[in-house]
């Protein structure tokens, strides 16, 4: 990184990403467990890519029950709207604002600077409103996690790899097109794969493992620790989280992390957040038999909302899991700390903490619901703190009025 980028932002004590509350609750339900710019979007999340961009450091100004595991930092910050992905005309703006202004695109606040005991933006009502001169791009759906994927693989990619070389693939049988869009971080394992590059690059982690008969189509990105599984299918525009497996057809999905989908079986136009497990022959729809647009389950409203989509599959918040063979129809939302099982197909929406399938379903109570969460993480030499466990107890109670079975019986 030249050091014109980070002059003015060693100015600045920190950036601080903020969560825009009209933003943050049509991205339920990943924002139940994260601030908004810990999203993953590309190969890296939204706080990752400001981090990387500018050389400053970064903390969230999010809502309280999540503000202690993600804390703020101390002194004067520069916060900018955590749904939004830099790039150059990011700095460039940025780099333009004084402290008396509010750079705003439209009525959506973009960024400005903050005091050190300011706890919201409503300071910003006596500053000079200076409009955005090109449209950000911004996280405003849960679709748009998948959408705009592609795109930011091909971002990530370029920063993270400039300047740097390659560790070399020596495996004789796997098979390389474009070897000069594909970065090997140091520690992966490859055997037998077969590795196309021609339409977007594909980023290979660290301590990374994809196994023989594994074919792959970037662009793709596979984070520290995880494992493509022998005989995969995986086309572009699609991301795998750290410490995570996959196996079976992924398409245009995103997986945020400590997450499995290693058996057979369809995930296409998906987004899956940390901590969950999909059963073997597990599938998604991602197309309406009839071709019309997807409608989506939308926390703010409280109903479904027309995507636009003609592709759109599952979206799963963190610590939910399903069956083997279990099938999700087109546009399927599915909650935090979720258990899905049982023949046919579910409904379209699934609240969190929910124990069951198309049968019918009751509540995962906590207590039951904790037990298997501590065990999972266990699993990965990690502890669920208490911090977390309070978290995933808030969000029990908050998410209490969707269970319309509880509010019916």
């Amino acid at each position: 990184m030249d050091s014109g980028r980070l002059f003015y932002f060693c100015l600045m004590d920190s950036i601080l990403l903020f969560d825009d509350p009209a933003i943050r609750g049509s991205l339920l339900p990943f924002t139940f467990t994260r601030p908004v710019a810990e999203i993953r979007v590309g190969i890296l999340k939204v706080s990752e890519k400001w981090e990387k961009i500018t050389g400053a450091s970064v903390s969230f100004l999010t809502q309280d029950y999540l503000q202690k595991k993600y804390p703020r930092k101390s002194g004067k910050a520069l916060a900018i709207n955590g749904a939004w992905l830099p790039d150059i005309r990011s700095l460039a703006v940025l780099k333009s604002i004084t402290s008396t202004q509010a750079l705003y695109f439209g009525k959506t606040l973009i960024a400005t600077y903050i005091g050190e005991t300011e706890k919201n933006l409503v300071a910003v009502k006596g500053k000079e409103i200076v409009q955005l001169d090109f449209e950000p791009t911004l996280v405003l759906k849960t679709w748009n996690i998948f959408q705009f994927n592609g795109a930011e693989i091909k971002n990530d990619f370029e920063m993270l790899t400039k300047g740097r070389k390659s560790a070399q693939i020596t495996d004789p049988h796997t098979k390389v097109y474009s070897p000069e869009n594909i970065f090997v971080e140091e520690g992966a394992v490859i055997r037998a794969a077969i590795l196309n590059a021609e339409n977007g690059p594909i980023y290979i982690g660290k301590n990374t493992e994809i196994q023989e008969g594994a074919l792959i189509r970037g662009p793709f990105a596979l984070c520290e620790s995880s494992t493509v599984n022998m005989g995969a299918k995986i086309k572009g525009d699609t991301t795998v989280g750290p410490h995570s497996k996959v196996g079976g057809e992924l398409s245009n999905s995103v997986i945020f992390g400590y997450s499995n989908k290693g058996h057979e079986g369809f995930l296409g136009n998906s987004v899956i957040g940390e901590w969950c497990n999909m059963g073997a022959d597990t599938n998604t729809s991602n197309l309406k038999n009839n071709y019309s647009p997807v409608k989506l389950w939308d926390y703010t409203v409280g109903n479904y909302s027309n995507t636009g989509l003609q592709f759109c599959g599952l979206m799963m918040g963190d610590h939910s899991k399903c069956g083997i063979n279990t099938m999700f129809n087109t546009g399927t939302v599915v909650g935090i700390g979720s258990n899905v099982f049982g023949p046919g197909f579910p409904r379209k929406f699934i609240p969190s903490f929910a124990w069951g399938g198309e049968e019918g379903f009751s509540t995962f109570l906590f207590p039951k619901f904790l037990e298997t969460a501590k065990a999972v993480v266990a699993r990965r030499g990690l502890e669920l703190n208490a911090e977390e466990q309070e978290i995933l107890r808030m969000i029990f109670e908050m998410s209490k009025n969707y269970r319309i079975w509880e509010t019916s019986s």
